[in-house]
């Protein structure tokens, strides 16, 4: 088989995370001889969500895929961009009639195809159907299509996404997580051959407190104020 080179891509957060894909990813494709790109994208509309005008604006970035998590219904014309493309999944474990889908298999060329899915943990985060179960029955049937599979674990507890790593080890080729905006030292490749990091991390403005600015996220620590 030959080598297969994916980019995945932690949370992109805002206009200031959309330039620099822009800036960066086209170059590393071509430096890296990158085959695919998959990135979450549930933050590029102002921080939160995702609108039809963002994800055309990560797709001309040269993204192939974009996931998301728990803010993907945040803005109102989310199911317009759910209608036009396939190029970006919510949760596979939302209930079946959200909109939008949480796995897909992409093809890439005439002899290589790859299949994504997208699913949220529910320790401290959402209400949703159980990820291992959900997914499991994803993966029994990618298995059948396609030799790799990259998974997007949207979850808080470092606890949980481990624990999906060690679920899939050997069954996928890659089971990275997001959401906590913090990337992890944990980069590994477990025993049965599936690429893993708890937390891909953030892609945003550096001086920042998780993508947002400063000043009002301290406002809100000290005072328990909205601001």
């Amino acid at each position: 088989m030959s080598i297969v080179r994916v980019l995945m891509i932690g949370d992109i957060v805002g206009e200031p995370g959309r330039n620099v894909c822009h800036e960066l990813i086209p170059k590393m494709r071509k430096d890296e001889k990158i085959d695919f790109v998959v990135a979450n994208g549930e933050n590029i509309a102002g921080g939160s969500g995702i609108t039809v005008n963002t994800a055309k604006d990560l797709f001309r970035a040269e993204i192939d895929v974009v996931t998301s998590g728990d803010h993907i219904f945040k803005q109102k014309d989310v199911s317009k961009l759910f209608e036009q493309s396939r190029r970006v999944l919510r949760p596979a474990n939302y209930p079946d009639k959200c909109p939008g889908i949480g796995s897909h298999i992409y093809k890439v060329n005439d002899s290589l195809s790859i299949g994504v899915v997208n699913i949220l943990g529910r320790v401290f985060i959402s209400a949703v159907d159980c990820p291992f179960n959900k997914i499991r029955k994803i993966i029994d049937e990618f298995s059948k299509q396609v030799k790799v599979i990259l998974v997007d674990f949207h979850a808080e507890a470092t606890s949980e996404k481990i624990a999906m790593g060690w679920y899939l080890d050997g069954e996928v080729s890659a089971v990275v997580g997001s959401h906590t905006h913090v990337q992890t030292a944990d980069e590994t490749i477990l025993p049965e051959g599936t690429a893993y990091i708890t937390d891909l991390g953030m892609t945003g403005p550096f001086r920042s407190v998780l993508g947002r600015s400063v000043p009002p996220i301290l406002q809100k620590f000290l005072t328990q104020m909205p601001v």
